[in-house]
C-alpha cells in the first residue's frame, strides 16, 4: 500500500476513531484527522511488528482494524496529555 493510501486510510480511521471515542477530545476535527494518519501509521507498524500482519491491501479488514485501533490509541494518549484542564 502506498503513501497516499495510508494518508487516506488514516484520515478515515481518525474520523471513525473520533466517532467511537466518548466525550470531547482536545483539538478539533483537523487535529483528529492528523492524529488519525499518525495512528494508522503506528497501528500498521505495530501490527506488522507484533503480529507479522501484511498491510498491502487497502480494503483488508485487518488493515482497517489496525489503523482504527492505532488511531484510538493515539487519540487516547492525546486526550490524556492535552485534555480539558480542571480549573
Amino acid at each position: 500500500m502506498g503513501f497516499f493510501a495510508f494518508i487516506i486510510l488514516g484520515l478515515i480511521a481518525g474520523a471513525i476513531a473520533k466517532a467511537i471515542m466518548p466525550g470531547k477530545q482536545a483539538g478539533g476535527w483537523i487535529v483528529t484527522l492528523i492524529l488519525g494518519v499518525v495512528g494508522a501509521v503506528v497501528g500498521g507498524w505495530l501490527g506488522s511488528l507484533l503480529f507479522d500482519a501484511p498491510l498491502e491491501e487497502f480494503w483488508s479488514l485487518q488493515t482497517w482494524a489496525l489503523a482504527i485501533g492505532g488511531s484510538l490509541v493515539v487519540l487516547l494518549i492525546w486526550g490524556l496529555l492535552f485534555g480539558r484542564k480542571k480549573a
